[in-house]
């Protein structure tokens, strides 16, 4: 493709005339320009023979047709044309440009093209207003005129388009003859024609610019059609063009994941997109990383490392791999903790702060999804936002909300509901420890910090006799969200964890309140969370189906309080018996219990508490429950009714499912080869495995294999059995059968011969006689190796410090000299 530094030294046939009008009418200047040059008189002769020689050269070239091109072609001229077409249309390729041979070898020598060639990848709506047919944007220009004085003067002019006979090639008149000059005009070449090198080329751009210019004439048809209906002209129903947002609407409908996913699919999803969150760095990390600055990070690792359990901080929020099935208590070091020194305050910053946010993130994006965002909205617009309490995330909570709620606002921003400055709501969190407090009121605006949770279930009406009481009853705190996490495991005793319900379902709001329990992804930390389930359904919250789930007797009297309306967000979609804890209390060597994982990117501060260098991808393992006071579970379906239908599958349904009814993955998918199988939590209380085979539908099979862990499903299957959980050996006993076990003599190893045969105690005695392996041998030279190097260090520091204490005696012996 010529630049346009070429296109003008090809010197035209056709030039543009140029009338100048000064804002002195007096003095009038013509000129003649040619593509932007100024042409005197004696170069227009010379500009015209080089105009009818170049396009001399060109018309031959049209004349080669498509078949002398294509028959009898040796090798080089089909490499040649390849290579033409690549450069002109690069990773493009008009249709039917190129026959069999010369496509097979534009594939094994570029590939495939990537599209069909537009108008726009030759460059045809740059250079339109260079062809003949093609007017000028504009006929008016303006240049500056140097003066005598040395000033400049403006000088307008317009631009005419004119063909005059001397600005014609011969061999132009020689081809049309007795053609006038407007006829030779439209004969003049344009763009299409200084650019292209072969007739084929010729053919393929001048097919582009005739698209082009259809394209461009439609445009402006609708344009002009546009004005007539904003002017009155025509009657907006009569209008015979689409309205450009239906084709905007349907486009959004039919991009990205939408297309390859059903629409249930993407609304029962768990997780977000992408999979892995980020900790927002201005509101979380940035300032952590600042407060740590002040110390040293080996310092805080090793404070880290003794606050929480060891390497790998197997007792923070997140639990290493390996230690899952160790150690299963609480956080080491809570925020509710009253003593913290300063290097115990900035363990907390590095090793609790990051995986509780990564924790407390997908809950609230779920328990959002699954009310909706009507219920934050409707208090963004009243300017009075919602009130949340941190009991346990030590603010983590609170910076995660912060997100949610600013999501929410910007959507209302976006449809202009709101104008106002968006509103910060009340915001409270639980810190006992007035080093905390202050490292996290740098990054926690406008928020209210307690050393406690208020204990309302004792403390009287506050009125009358009472001390520093007033008249009226003091105002009791109410919250719209509480986050409670990390409170219950750390309570021994079931008691215990009763007030601590008791206490936090006091603080939740009557209508409308949303309380979310969290806690440690092992088997006591599931245990701790389905006790609270159990004892919100059966204490607090009207069944749904009209009928007590506990007799009278076994009503504890001790928190006697009036059941209301309430319900289960998530995780759970049945209000019944939890099936992996069938029943109360401990149980030991249990396999299946239920829990979700949130991967999230680790800032390089926490990386360093895990003793991580290179890898920053973290994984934070919990089990949850979402309630909500005093708003029934708005669905007519429920139980056997709810797991019959979405094993139907609703991907044919006119009618949309309730989303709080269907199954929820409970485990990872297992794929196999042409199936998926499925384990579920069902509306009916069980544990189920659903089979979704490729036969039974390629859309829900295709979503069935990206589904996740934690993911609702509503697309159905066509096989399901009862799946059979481990829960371990029933309630704790207490002990008594693992100290019986210890107290068990050791089993005692005898070597004896018996006719030259090896008795079984001797077999076992043989282990230690075997012949170690080849790496059990390199390890044990090696930690020779590394025990001799340490004898050797340890020897040359006690040289040094010897030879440090003689010359140290030898100079206050020549002091006291």
């Amino acid at each position: 493709m010529l630049s346009f530094r070429g296109i003008r030294h090809a010197c035209l046939r056709s030039s543009y005339h140029y009338t100048p009008v000064l804002k002195n009418p007096s003095s009038v200047v013509s000129t003649t320009f040619a593509h932007g040059q100024f042409l005197q008189n004696q170069d227009r002769s010379a500009c015209r023979t080089i105009a009818g020689r170049q396009f001399s050269i060109f018309r031959s070239l049209l004349q080669e047709s498509p078949s002398t091109e294509s028959q009898n072609s040796s090798p080089e001229d089909i490499e040649r044309v390849v290579r033409d077409a690549k450069q002109r249309f690069r990773d493009t390729l008009p249709r039917g440009y190129l026959n069999d041979e010369e496509y097979a070898l534009y594939e094994r020598l570029y590939g495939p093209p990537l599209r069909e060639t537009e108008p726009e990848d030759v460059g045809i709506p740059t250079h339109a207003d260079m062809g003949p047919g093609v007017p000028r944007p504009d006929d008016e220009g303006t240049l500056l005129r140097q003066l005598e004085g040395g000033d400049f003067e403006e000088v307008t002019y317009k631009i005419e388009r004119q063909i005059e006979e001397a600005d014609v090639s011969q061999d132009l008149k020689d081809e049309i003859p007795g053609a006038n000059k407007q006829e030779l005009a439209e004969k003049a070449p344009g763009y299409v024609d200084i650019v292209a090198r072969t007739r084929r080329e010729h053919q393929a751009l001048q097919r582009l610019a005739q698209d082009f210019e259809a394209a461009q004439k439609i445009t402006a048809q609708q344009e002009d059609e546009v004005v007539a209906v904003e002017e009155g002209g025509m009657d907006a129903e009569d209008s015979p063009y689409w309205p450009p947002e239906e084709d905007l609407e349907y486009n959004e409908r039919k991009s990205g994941e939408a297309r390859r996913f059903h629409k249930y699919t993407l609304d029962g999803r768990f997780h977000g997109s992408p999979v892995e969150i980020s900790l927002p760095r201005e509101e979380f990390v940035t300032p952590i990383r600042e407060l740590l600055g002040r110390t040293h990070i080996k310092h805080v690792k090793e404070a880290a490392e003794e606050a929480f359990g060891g390497p790998g901080l197997p007792t923070s929020p997140s639990t290493p791999e390996g230690r899952k099935n160790g150690k299963m208590g609480g956080v080491g070091l809570p925020p509710d903790q009253r003593h913290m020194t300063e290097i115990e305050a900035d363990a907390f910053l590095a090793g609790y702060m990051p995986p509780a946010y990564a924790s407390v993130t997908p809950i609230l994006r779920e328990v959002r999804k699954r009310l909706g965002g009507g219920w934050i909205q409707s208090r963004l617009k009243q300017g009075g936002g919602l009130s949340v309490l941190d009991a346990g995330a030590g603010g983590a909570g609170l910076v995660a909300w912060e997100q949610i709620v600013n999501a929410e606002w910007d959507l209302l921003e976006e449809t202009g509901e709101v104008k106002e400055p968006q509103p910060s709501g009340k915001k409270t969190v639980v810190v006992a420890s007035d080093r905390l407090r202050h490292r996290l009121k740098n990054f926690l605006q406008d928020t209210t910090f307690l050393p406690r949770l208020p204990d309302y279930e004792h403390s009287g009406e506050m009125r009358g006799e009472h001390l520093d009481a007033g008249i009226k009853p003091q105002p009791r705190k109410s919250f719209d969200v509480i986050i409670a996490s990390n409170l219950f495991l750390k309570e021994k005793q079931d008691h215990y964890r009763q007030a601590v319900l008791n206490n936090l379902w006091s603080l939740l709001n009557k209508d409308g309140g949303v309380l979310i329990v969290i806690e440690k992804a092992h088997p006591r930390g599931f245990e701790a969370v389905a006790h609270v389930r159990d004892t919100v359904l059966n204490q607090f919250l009207l069944p749904q189906a009209g009928e007590a789930r506990i007799t009278p007797e076994e009503f504890n009297p001790a928190y006697h309080r009036v059941l209301e309306q309430g319900h289960i967000i998530a995780p759970c979609s049945n209000h019944g018996p939890c099936p992996m804890y069938k029943e109360a209390g401990k149980s030991k060597g249990r396999k299946d219990y239920c829990h979700f994982s949130q991967r999230f990117v680790q800032p390089q501060f926490y990386a360093h508490m895990l003793g991580k260098q290179a890898n920053n991808q973290g994984e934070v393992e919990f089990s949850y429950v979402a309630f909500r006071r005093g708003v029934p579970k708005n669905t007519s379906v429920t139980g056997r009714e709810a797991t019959e239908q979405a094993f139907q599958g609703y991907e044919g349904s006119e009618q949309d499912p309730d989303m709080q009814t269907l199954p929820r993955l409970v485990l990872p998918p297992l794929k196999r080869k042409g199936h998926v199988t499925l384990d579920v939590c069902t509306p009916e209380g069980k544990i189920e495995r659903w089979t979704v085979p490729k036969s039974f539908s390629k859309l829900a099979y295709h979503d069935a294999r990206k589904s996740r862990w934690g993911d609702l499903w509503a697309l159905g299957a066509k096989t399901r059995v009862l799946r059979s959980v481990r829960a371990g050996n029933g309630p704790d006993d207490g002990g008594r059968r693992a100290a019986a076990a210890d107290g068990k003599k050791p089993r005692k190893v005898e070597v004896t011969m018996d006719g030259g045969r090896l008795s079984a105690n001797e077999k076992n005695a043989l282990k230690d006689r075997r012949p170690k392996s080849k790496a059990t041998k390199q390890r044990d030279l090696m930690k020779e190796l590394f025990d001799a190097e340490a004898k050797v260090e340890a020897a040359l520091d006690k040289e040094l410090d010897e030879e440090a204490e003689a010359e140290l005696e030898e100079e206050e012996k020549r002091g006291r000299r």
